[in-house]
Formats: C-alpha cells, structure tokens, sequence
C-alpha cells in the first residue's frame, strides 16, 4: 500500500472535491485496521507530500491515457470523466439541456468577474444598456451573488462571482482568467464618468432582452 493508493480511495469515494488540507486531515486521523492491516503508517504525512502525490497521480492518468483525469478546481482534487467521453457519458442524464447563456449574459458576466465587486450602474456604463432581466439570469444560474454595497452616495448594491462560477468554468480562483492582470488594469466607463450635469446617471433607453 502506498500513499497515492490511499489518496486514490479517499478521492474516489468523496461526495465533494477535497482539499490537500482534508486530505491530511483524513489520512492523519485514521486509526489502525483492525483487520490486522497494522497501525496507520501514513500518521505523520506532510502537505507538501500530498501535493506531490496528487501531480504525480494527474501525470500518472495522462500517461495511461485513463478515461478519467484528476482535476483541481477552487474548492479542491476531484475526479472527473474526460471531456472525449462526454458523448457516452451524456446517455446516462438524459434531462433536458441547461439553456445556453446569451451573449448580452455572457458580456455582462465578463464585467462583473474582472472587475468584481461592481455595481450594476458601472456595468450598464461598459455596456450601454440596462442589464436588469441579464443580472437577474445569472442570479438565478447561481454564477452572481450580491456582494454587499457600495461605500458612495446612495449605497449600491455591489455584485460578485459565486464559487460555482469558477467550478462552472473550471477556475481554481479569478487569477486564473484570460489576460486577468491586463484587463483589471484597463479603464473602462463607470457611472459617475457618464453621469448626466445634474449628477445622477445618464438613463439607457435600450434593454438587454
């Protein structure tokens, strides 16, 4: 038995992705087989020993050409059929398809996940429209979640990612995005930039549907 059998287990049969630190933590606090195994040789495992283990695992399915892959997402490892299966493996959860985000969806999710926490009036000044039914959407997809308010006259609502938003898109944190550091620094329009003289936002006339 070795410590990358004994990861294998644990991942295998765990509901939700563990974290290195779980892992430990697991390992660490099993008692001795009283099947006669012997005593827990693995008590006094390290992180760093673990981690190891779990990339060496991940190398170890790529190699083998598995039809599974070890993945890490924000909340941990887990195990998870590899995408040129998807075909087969649909079959077995015949349920309707998730409808497909639009694009005025999929913009506004943009805004909001580089240059989270924002209000809905600085993305509506990106974008040019009011996104009230588009903010609603990913709400209720569970990608956006209101993050708090806004330390300026009249205290917005701020919104941000949900943590399903970076398992969604396979993300183990928003640092993973495309070009993150580029498109965090760019300026871009903010609600007090196009506010009308009298100091309240210019209102859009159009509507994402």
């Amino acid at each position: 038995m070795s410590l990358t059998h004994v990861i294998e287990a644990l991942l295998f049969s765990a509901q939700k992705p563990l974290s290195i630190r779980e892992i430990v933590t697991a390992i660490k606090n099993a008692e001795g087989d009283p099947a006669g195994a012997g005593p827990n040789e693995f008590s006094r495992v390290r992180e760093a020993e673990v981690a190891a283990a779990l990339e060496q695992l991940k190398i170890d399915y790529i190699g083998q050409e598995r039809a599974f892959q070890l993945t890490e997402k924000a909340e941990g490892w887990q195990f998870a059929t590899d995408p040129r299966f998807a075909q087969w493996v649909r079959q077995l959860f015949p349920a309707a398809k998730p409808a497909r985000l639009s694009a005025p969806a999929l913009e506004t999710l943009a805004i909001i996940a580089y240059r989270q926490p924002i209000t809905r009036a600085d993305v509506e000044a990106v974008r040019g429209v009011n996104i009230d039914g588009v903010l609603q959407t990913l709400m209720e997809r569970g990608l956006v979640k209101i993050a708090g308010r806004a330390e300026i006259p009249g205290r917005p609502l701020l919104y941000e990612t949900t943590q399903f938003f970076l398992d969604h898109f396979g993300l183990r944190n928003l640092d993973e995005l495309p070009n993150v550091e580029e498109l965090r620094k760019r300026d871009l329009p903010s609600a007090r930039s196009v506010a009308g003289p009298a100091g309240s936002a210019t209102p859009t006339e159009t509507q994402d549907s």
